[in-house]
C-alpha cells in the first residue's frame, strides 16, 4: 500500500505518430522503497505480441532505455524496424523499450517522495526485467542518461548480456572539465524548478535540438506524457540527479559504472551525433577508452536527438546481424578487449633513412617559400634529424604519450616534415587535414579526431579559436604576446624544441621513446570530401612504410633521388624514401597557383628527376610556360618522370606537359587517400588505347602488390555481384594491398560497407576495400574508370556510367568541360548534360540551340536536356573532381521550373 500519494501511470498512448498501440504494456513491479509503496506500474513498448502473431521466435531482446526528458516513444522506429525485419524472414529481435519511473506513462512519484538516484534507477530496471522474465540474450541500448542506466544494468546482468549499444551519453565527468553549459544553467537553484517542471522549457529546448526540426506530430508524441507540471516532476528529478559534485548521492554509482566498463567483455556499439551541445565527442572518447572493442559511427551533422535525425534503427539491426553472423544464433558473443600482439618490422620503419643519415650534411629537403620569406631554405639530413629529435623530446616533455593525437595545421615544408616525423617517432598519431578542405571540412576533421594538441600556423589557430576546436594549441612560429593570447597558443614550436633539447641532454630520441610497432596507429589522413563529408583514414606504421615501398619500387625513387612534390602526402614521404625533396613555391590550398617558373626553380633546387603534381597544378604550369627563361627550360629537361593523379588527366594536358619536359616519361597513377598508389599507366600507353576512350579513362594496370577485382552492377546500379576479374564487366573497383588504409576513423558503418564483398577472399593477411569507383578491365588487364558508384545513372533502358558520355560531349569544340548526370527516380532517370562552353556562358540555364544540338549529336545516349554553367562545381582540394551530385540536384531544380542560379 502506498504511503504517499503519487501521480500514478497516465493512460497509455493510443493515437501517436509512428506508435502501434499494440506495443504498449503496463506491468506491476515491486518498488525499491517498501516504505514508499508496494509496487510501481511501468509502461513499456514491447514487440513480443507482434512477433508471436508472425510466428517468429525471438533470437534475443533489445532493452531500450531513454533519457531525460524523452520516453519510450524515442525507440518507436526500432520497434517497427525490428518487427518488419522479422516479417521479411530476418532475425526476430524482441524490443522492450521502457518508460523509466517518473517518466513517460510509468508511475510518477509524489512531491514528498525522495529523489530517485542513479543507483535506484539501475536497480529499478533490474526489477522490471525480472518481472518481464527476460531470458536468453539481451542487448542494451540507451540514450542520454538512459545510456548510463542501461550500462549499469549490463554490468549487473552478465549472464544475460550479449552486447551493449548507446546513442549520445556519458559515463564520466572529469573534475577538470566543466559540465556542459546548458546543464550548468539548468542546475542553478532558481532555474531548476521553473525550467524543468513549472514550464515546458527544458522539454521544448531538448526537442528543438533536432535537425531537421521535428514534425508537429512527433513533437506532440514527445509531449504527450508531460502536459501538466505534476507529470513533469520526473524531468526535474532527473536533472537534479546529475552527479556534478563528488559528494552527490549518485556519484558513487556513476563511478562504479564508469570503472566497471573497463572489464566489460561484451561487444559494444556507439552511434553518435557530433553536434550534440551536451554529450560532445569528449564523452565518446572516454567511452572508447573504457571499451576498446567499441564500434563507433559518428553521423556527421547529427546532434542530441540522433534517434530522430538518422536511421539509427537500421544501424543497430545491421550490427546485431553481424554479431549473429560471427557467433551464430545460439551463442552469447563476447569480445575480449583486443590486445594486439607485438609485431616485428618486416620492412624498415618510415624514419629509417632519417636515422641512417643523421650524420650527413647533404640536402634532405628544400623549402622554396619558408614562412620567414627569406628565400629557399635548405635543410640537411643532420639538421632534420636533430630537429625531429628535439620536437619529439619536447612533445614527451609536454606529456604526449603513444596513441595521443596531434593535429597538424601547418603548410607543407620543413616545419611540417619535422613535426610529422617527430610525432611518428614517439608514437603519437598525426592528424593531417589540409586547408583545402575549407573551414567546415577542417572543423569536422579536427573535432572528429579529438586531438590532444593542435600545432598550427596563424590561419589554422585562428579557426581553432573561433570554432572551438579541441586540443591545446601550439603556434608553429613565435607570435606577438597579444596575438598568442588571443589565439590561445601558450607555446610555440620554438618552446617545444627548447624543452626537447633540455630533455635530450646529448641523447637521441631513440633512447627516450620506444619504437612504435608496425600495427600501431600512425596517422589519420582526411579525404578531400569531394564525394561526401571528409573522412578520417587511419594508417598504421606498417601501412605507411608499405606506401613508401610501393612508390620506391614502382618509380625507382630512393636515396640520391630528387623529388618535386606539389602534393602534400608525397612531400612528406620524401625523407621516408631517402630522397631530396622540395615543395614548389605555391598556395597548396589552390594547386592551380603553381607556375612554370616556380616548378623549374624547385627542380633546380634538388636536381629533381621525379615530379608529382595534381592535374590542376599541371594546368597552371602549362598555362604559364611562356614566362620561362632559357635556363628554366633547361632545368625542366632534367626531369625523368612526372606523375599526376587525384583526378583524370586529359591527354592534351599531358602532351603539353611533355613538351616542357621532353626527357620525362609521363605517368598518371590511380589512387585515393585510402590507397595512395593502386595502378599506373604512361602517357604513351594512354595514346595507344585512345581509340577506346569513349568507355572511360584508362588508369593502367595494378602495380605489383595490388590485387584488383570488380563487383558487377545489378539492374539498379548497385555493386552487388561476387568479385570477378573478367574483362568487359562493369562494376565497383575492389582492391587489396599491404599499403591500403587500416580503417575509417569512427565511421563503423562506412568501414563495414567498404569491406563487404562476396566471392573470392582477399589475399592472406589483407582485406578487400571497395573504392566507390566504377569501371572495367580490358583484355590487356588495364583498368578503365567510368565514374563514381554514387553517380551511376539508371534509366528505363538500363544502367549508364557517366565518364564515357562526358568524354564524348567534351569532344565538341563548343564545350570546355562536361558532366552527365541523372535526375528523377532510380530506374526511370533522365540523362542531362551540363557543360562549360567556349566561350563561357553568360548565365546558367538551358543551352543555346547550337550548343545543345552539337552536344546531343555527340552524346551516345539520349539527353533529356542540355544545360550550361559558367563553371562546373569541383572539390576545393583538387580543383578537378566535378561534383556530379550537386549538379544533379541543381539540374532537377532548373528543369522543374525553379529559380535559375549558379550550382
Amino acid at each position: 500500500m502506498s504511503r504517499h500519494r503519487s501521480a500514478g501511470p497516465a493512460a497509455t498512448p493510443h493515437v501517436l505518430d509512428g506508435l502501434d498501440p499494440a506495443w504498449s504494456r503496463l506491468i506491476e513491479v515491486p518498488d525499491a522503497y517498501e516504505e514508499r509503496r508496494e509496487s510501481n506500474t511501468w509502461h513499456v513498448l514491447d514487440s513480443l505480441g507482434r512477433l508471436e502473431e508472425l510466428g517468429a521466435q525471438p533470437v534475443g531482446t533489445i532493452l531500450c532505455v531513454h533519457g531525460n526528458p524523452t520516453w519510450s516513444y524515442l525507440w518507436r522506429r526500432l520497434v517497427a524496424a525490428s518487427t518488419e525485419q522479422a516479417r521479411a524472414g530476418g532475425a526476430a529481435w524482441r524490443v522492450v523499450a521502457v518508460d523509466q519511473l517518473g517518466m513517460g506513462f510509468s508511475q510518477h512519484d509524489s512531491g514528498s517522495d525522495p529523489l530517485r538516484t542513479l543507483e535506484d534507477r539501475v536497480a529499478d530496471l533490474g526489477r522490471l526485467t525480472d518481472a518481464l522474465g527476460l531470458t536468453g540474450r539481451v542487448v542494451t541500448l540507451g540514450h542520454d542518461w538512459g545510456g548510463v542506466v542501461s550500462l549499469g544494468w549490463a554490468l549487473d546482468h552478465p549472464d544475460l548480456l550479449a552486447g551493449v549499444a548507446v546513442l549520445n551519453t556519458a559515463v564520466h565527468q572529469p573534475e577538470t572539465d566543466p559540465i556542459p553549459a546548458p546543464l550548468r544553467l539548468t542546475l542553478q537553484g532558481p532555474v531548476l524548478g521553473p525550467a524543468t517542471q513549472a514550464t515546458r522549457a527544458f522539454l521544448e529546448t531538448t526537442l528543438s535540438l533536432a535537425d531537421p526540426p521535428l514534425r508537429p506530430e512527433v513533437r506532440e508524441g514527445f509531449r504527450a506524457p508531460y502536459r501538466s507540471a505534476d507529470r513533469r516532476r520526473g524531468i526535474r528529478g532527473f536533472v537534479a540527479d546529475i552527479p556534478v559534485e563528488e559528494t552527490h548521492p549518485s556519484r558513487t554509482e556513476l563511478d562504479r559504472i564508469a570503472e566497471g566498463l573497463r572489464d566489460l567483455a561484451a561487444p559494444a556499439l556507439a552511434l553518435w551525433g557530433p553536434r550534440d551541445p551536451i554529450f560532445s565527442d569528449r564523452y565518446l572518447d572516454d567511452l572508447a577508452d573504457r571499451l576498446p572493442q567499441l564500434d563507433v559511427h559518428r553521423f556527421e551533422g547529427a546532434g542530441h536527438m540522433i534517434a530522430e535525425e538518422v536511421d539509427y534503427a537500421s544501424a543497430v539491426l545491421t550490427w546485431l546481424g553481424d554479431l549473429e553472423e560471427a557467433h551464430g544464433p545460439e551463442a552469447r558473443p563476447t569480445a575480449e578487449p583486443a590486445v594486439a600482439e607485438p609485431a616485428a618490422w618486416t620492412t624498415p620503419p618510415l624514419w629509417h633513412h632519417l636515422e641512417s643519415q643523421r650524420a650527413s650534411r647533404t640536402t634532405a629537403l628544400v623549402e622554396m617559400a619558408p614562412p620567414v620569406g627569406t628565400g629557399p631554405r635548405t635543410v640537411s639530413w643532420r639538421a632534420l634529424a636533430r630537429r625531429v629529435d628535439e620536437i619529439g623530446a619536447g612533445l614527451l616533455a609536454l606529456g604526449v604519450r603513444p596513441g595521443d593525437r596531434i593535429s597538424l595545421l601547418v603548410p607543407p615544408g620543413a616545419d611540417l616534415t619535422a613535426i610529422l616525423y617527430a610525432c611518428l617517432r614517439v608514437g603519437a598519431v598525426a592528424v593531417v587535414a589540409d586547408a583545402g578542405l575549407g573551414v567546415r571540412g577542417l572543423t569536422r576533421a579536427v573535432r572528429g579526431a579529438r586531438p590532444t594538441l593542435v600545432i598550427g600556423a596563424v590561419p589554422g589557430l585562428s579557426a581553432a579559436r573561433a570554432l572551438g576546436w579541441p586540443g591545446e594549441r601550439i603556434a608553429v612560429a613565435p607570435l606577438p604576446r597579444a596575438l598568442a593570447r588571443t589565439l590561445g597558443a601558450r607555446r610555440s614550436l620554438r618552446d617545444v624544441t627548447a624543452l626537447g633539447a633540455q630533455r635530450l641532454a646529448g641523447r637521441t630520441l631513440a633512447e627516450l621513446a620506444p619504437t612504435p610497432g608496425p600495427r600501431d596507429t600512425a596517422a589519420v589522413l582526411f579525404t578531400s570530401g569531394s564525394t561526401g563529408p571528409a573522412k578520417g583514414v587511419v594508417y598504421t606504421h606498417g601501412q605507411l612504410a608499405a606506401v613508401r615501398d610501393a612508390l620506391a619500387a614502382t618509380y625507382g625513387i630512393g636515396p640520391d633521388s630528387g623529388l618535386v612534390a606539389g602534393f602534400a602526402p608525397f612531400a612528406l614521404l620524401g625523407p621516408a624514401l631517402g630522397a631530396r625533396s622540395v615543395t614548389p613555391d605555391m598556395d597548396v590550398t589552390s594547386p592551380g597557383t603553381l607556375t612554370a617558373r616556380a616548378t623549374a626553380a624547385a627542380v633546380d633546387a634538388v636536381g629533381a628527376a621525379t615530379m608529382f603534381l595534381s592535374p590542376a597544378a599541371i594546368a597552371g604550369v602549362v598555362a604559364t610556360a611562356d614566362a620561362l627563361t632559357p635556363a628554366e627550360r633547361d632545368a625542366l629537361t632534367r626531369v625523368g618522370t612526372f606523375l599526376s593523379a587525384g583526378a583524370p588527366v586529359p591527354l592534351d594536358l599531358l602532351t603539353a606537359a611533355e613538351a616542357l619536359m621532353p626527357n620525362a616519361e609521363a605517368h598518371t597513377p590511380y589512387g585515393m587517400t585510402e590507397g595512395l598508389l593502386l595502378t599506373d599507366v604512361s602517357a604513351d600507353e594512354i595514346r595507344a588505347v585512345a581509340h577506346a576512350a569513349d568507355s572511360g579513362v584508362c588508369v593502367g594496370r595494378p602495380i605489383a602488390p595490388v590485387s584488383l577485382r570488380l563487383s558487377p552492377l545489378d539492374e539498379q546500379g548497385r555493386a552487388t555481384g561476387a568479385l570477378v576479374g573478367d574483362p568487359g564487366v562493369t562494376g565497383e573497383i575492389v582492391v587489396a594491398a599491404p599499403h591500403l588504409k587500416d580503417r575509417y576513423d569512427k565511421l563503423w558503418l562506412t568501414e563495414r560497407a567498404s569491406r563487404r564483398t562476396t566471392g573470392e577472399p582477399a589475399p592472406e593477411g589483407l582485406r578487400w576495400h571497395r573504392t566507390g569507383d566504377v569501371g572495367h578491365l580490358d583484355d590487356g588487364g588495364r583498368v578503365w574508370i567510368e565514374g563514381r558508384l554514387a553517380h551511376v545513372i539508371v534509366t528505363a533502358d538500363g544502367v549508364l556510367t557517366p565518364v564515357g558520355p562526358e568524354s564524348a560531349v567534351a569532344g565538341s569544340p563548343l564545350v570546355a568541360r562536361a558532366a552527365v548526370v541523372g535526375i528523377g527516380p532510380v530506374g526511370t532517370q533522365q540523362v542531362v548534360a551540363v557543360v562549360e562552353t567556349v566561350p563561357g556562358a553568360r548565365r546558367p540555364g538551358l543551352a543555346p540551340e547550337g550548343v545543345a544540338d552539337d552536344v546531343r549529336a555527340r552524346c551516345p545516349v539520349p539527353l533529356a536536356a542540355v544545360l550550361v554553367v559558367r563553371e562546373l562545381p569541383t572539390d576545393v582540394r583538387h580543383n578537378s573532381k566535378i561534383d556530379r551530385g550537386m549538379l544533379s540536384g541543381w539540374a532537377a531544380g532548373v528543369l522543374a521550373g525553379g529559380r535559375v542560379t549558379a550550382p
